[in-house]
């Protein structure tokens, strides 16, 4: 049995302490918020050892077998520094940190420390994207030529039936690390290298369609290192999608035909929530094993990291997403800002 600790119970932390919980061989034993209302909320789900600091929780639990950071983005790089430096296994919800300079002095860490690390690139775990990964290496529509992935959201503006403010640190590029390009955009940009390897961006456009202090919208094209494959990132926070709509895209062309997510992906959620429902209470009836969030579709991605990760630490193997994935994915992202501002210094010259 894994012992496990989770640090940090907003609306992704609190999705993957329930997570944890619906994994056989994990026992959750201590959580870190400083929200009492979350704590309490986890005290109730069986949970002893509560804690208002990670701090105190990563000094007094020594004997955690990992624990699952998601903090916001400039609390990363320390946490997962301490957490690494007491010896525990780390699962990390993306970014890996906010500059490639944090991130690579992680990946030190991680080499030194013998410990295992796994940022949270959970489109690589959704269905649809591992059947066109499968089908791409399969030779299914020939050689690879370009790839299209865009995803357009709320973003943070995105809210429940009570609408609640967004965290100052959204807005603040010290601690968020950047707006929609690091925050929907470093999952496709990670999809991309999925797809193709090491990349380069060779085009940049960055907009600030609301006057924040951050990017709200951004279209990137990048070009693989290691072949002539390029790809289209389209990402945005201006548009209201309303759930089960989601506004996501990943298109693959190739010499021989071309997949479209939208081919994998169920046309009407509400019916695929309504089968798999029933299909895990016939599973619960028979005795046998349920498939948690496959009712959601886009959510049980975050069960399949997560589950795994704890599978990758029980097997001693090394999890499928390293802390030099999250590095480079940070160096990409950081590439983008630079190549606009280089392009922003040319127009004004």
């Amino acid at each position: 049995m894994l012992r496990v600790g989770i640090i940090g119970l907003g609306k992704m932390g609190m999705l993957h302490f329930m997570n944890s919980l619906l994994i056989d061989h994990v026992q959750v034993v201590a959580v870190a918020d400083n929200s009492k209302k979350a704590l309490n909320r986890a005290r109730l789900l069986g949970v002893e050892r509560l804690f208002t600091d990670y701090r105190e929780l990563l000094n007094k639990c020594q004997n955690l077998d990992a624990v699952v950071i998601s903090l916001p983005n400039f609390l990363h790089f320390d946490c997962v520094q301490l957490a690494l430096e007491s010896g525990i296994n780390v699962f990390v919800e993306k970014p890996l940190a906010i500059t490639s300079k944090e991130c690579l002095e992680i990946v030190k860490k991680v080499n030194d420390s013998g410990k295992r690390l796994m940022v949270g690139h959970c489109m690589r775990f959704m269905d649809a994207v591992k059947k066109m990964k499968d089908a791409v290496n399969s030779g299914q529509i020939g050689g690879l030529e370009v790839v299209n992935i865009e995803e357009v959201m709320n973003g943070p503006f995105a809210h429940g039936e009570l609408p609640t403010p967004v965290a100052d640190w959204w807005f603040n590029p010290s601690k968020s690390g950047g707006g929609v390009l690091l925050d929907l955009g470093y999952h496709l940009i990670d999809l991309f290298r999925f797809f193709v390897g090491d990349s380069k961006v060779i085009f940049s456009s960055i907009d600030y369609k609301f006057n924040l202090p951050v990017e709200d919208s951004a279209i990137l094209i990048l070009q693989s290192l290691k072949s002539p494959v390029k790809g289209i990132i389209n990402v945005g926070w201006y548009q209201q999608v309303i759930f089960p709509k989601f506004n996501f895209r990943l298109t693959l062309h190739g010499r021989a035909g071309y997949l479209s997510s939208d081919d994998f992906i169920p046309r009407n959620i509400q019916f695929h929530a309504a089968k798999e429902g029933l299909k895990n209470f016939l599973r619960k009836i028979l005795g046998r094993k349920i498939h948690p969030l496959s009712y959601t579709y886009f959510y049980e991605q975050h069960y399949n990291e997560l589950r795994h990760f704890f599978d990758c630490l029980e097997q001693d193997i090394e999890p499928s997403v390293s802390a030099v994935d999250g590095l480079k994915t940070i160096e990409l992202i950081e590439e983008a800002y630079k190549r606009r501002s280089m392009d922003e210094q040319l127009q004004v010259g």
